[in-house]
């Protein structure tokens, strides 16, 4: 077992809240901490509490201005005029009190992840409530006021000239990281998710490769509808070992979005709680490999916060610290509390039972493994891995 972990962690993160119907809710970082404690996957001296990004740290990925309108309009009693030209007062992003404190301190976690592992006090470190990857330099999206993502790469550029390997896996393309490091070869982004077409934002298509001499160093796979776990693991290991060797980064930086998951309400991918161990067990192998353990986790998207989520980012704490997880009952006491205030039935094992298969599962197989050749086409990859 391994305590060189970090979880940054506080139940300030639950100030990041629209409104009661809102499919965001921050509930869910409760529940996961819950969820690892009751396993015993934590110890007191794990966790870390987030700090306040400051606004010199919020301009490595954002326009002054726009940080000065989040902080204006968090403590206006009513909506300013300019809020729908910075994205906000949105059906995504509605306005609330206090937005810039609740979202600079999320931002302010993930950088207290990247100081533990970029100066060696931690080779690992997670902030669940980090991952909003849509957030552009001046416009809020997709539920992102600050992108962390963004600031923390562009943080790791600035102070260590650190080469950054980006692994997005939220069903959602990571747009707001792409474009703020697409001419950046020193910056390899990398989104697995569901095919635009139907899904928001709309973009992370496979032209979508970089620009000038950051061309090749933006990777993406729009995975097809109704993709399940092999087909879905099969595309990632592949993909993520060649970039991961060929790019030969100094640190990995993912994003852990959970809600390629099947009961997740917003996307239409059928995967299961087994791609949630694989994913960061790979990400936790090849930092070892290749970076000398560097490896910084953020959450992300996931919606269905009662079934998904706690068990996802449980996992996840597990492979990080060492400590693995096998199927079996979740602990009695987590279902017992939080039951009574779910809708759903609490799941009751930490794995899911197996999934009826999707009719045209042997059509989508071949049709990623198509769009896996060509995404890899332009990129910095190995052939040797």
């Amino acid at each position: 077992m391994s305590r060189n972990s970090r979880l940054i962690y506080s139940p300030d993160y639950t100030n990041y809240y629209f409104h009661d119907e809102h499919p965001f809710n921050q509930r869910r970082l409760l529940l996961t901490h819950d969820l690892m404690s009751m396993y015993g996957l934590l110890d007191e001296s794990d966790i870390v509490p987030p700090r306040f990004a400051t606004d010199e740290e919020l301009e490595l990925g954002h326009d002054s201005r726009y940080i000065q309108f989040v902080r204006d309009q968090g403590h206006s009693d009513t909506e300013l005029p300019l809020a729908a030209s910075y994205g906000l007062g949105t059906e995504d992003v509605p306005c609330f009190a206090n937005m810039h404190e609740s979202a600079s301190l999320i931002a302010g976690g993930t950088l207290n992840a990247v100081d533990l592992v970029m100066n060696g006090q931690a080779e690992h470190a997670f902030n669940p409530a980090g991952g909003l990857h849509h957030a552009f330099r001046g416009r809020a999206s997709g539920f992102c006021i600050y992108n962390d993502c963004s600031v923390a790469i562009a943080y790791i550029r600035k102070t260590w000239n650190a080469r950054v390997l980006y692994i997005d896996t939220d069903a959602h393309h990571g747009d707001g990281v792409q474009w703020a490091f697409y001419d950046d070869p020193n910056v390899l982004t990398v989104s697995m998710h569901e095919t635009g077409k139907y899904l928001f934002p709309g973009t992370g298509n496979l032209t979508e490769r970089g620009d000038g001499s950051g061309y090749g160093y933006s990777v993406n796979v729009p995975l097809d509808a109704f993709t399940e776990d092999d087909s879905y693991l099969a595309i990632y290991q592949e993909l993520v070992t060649k970039l991961a060797h060929g790019f030969k980064p100094d640190v990995i930086l993912t994003q852990n979005g959970c809600d390629a998951h099947a009961f997740d309400p917003l996307t239409h991918l059928s995967c299961s709680m087994k791609i949630y161990q694989a994913i960061p067990r790979l990400a936790h192998q090849l930092a070892h490999e290749l970076c000398g353990g560097k490896w910084i986790a953020v959450g992300g998207g996931g919606y269905d916060i009662w079934r998904v989520v706690p068990r996802a980012w449980t996992l996840l704490w597990s492979e990080m610290t060492d400590q693995p997880l096998s199927d079996g009952p979740l602990p009695a006491a987590w279902a017992e509390r939080w039951q009574p205030h779910s809708e759903l039935v609490l799941p009751k094992r930490l794995f899911d039972e197996p999934f009826p298969a999707i009719p045209r599962r042997a059509e989508i197989t071949q049709k990623n493994l198509v769009t896996l050749e060509r995404a890899m086409m332009y990129a910095p990859i190995s052939s040797e891995s």
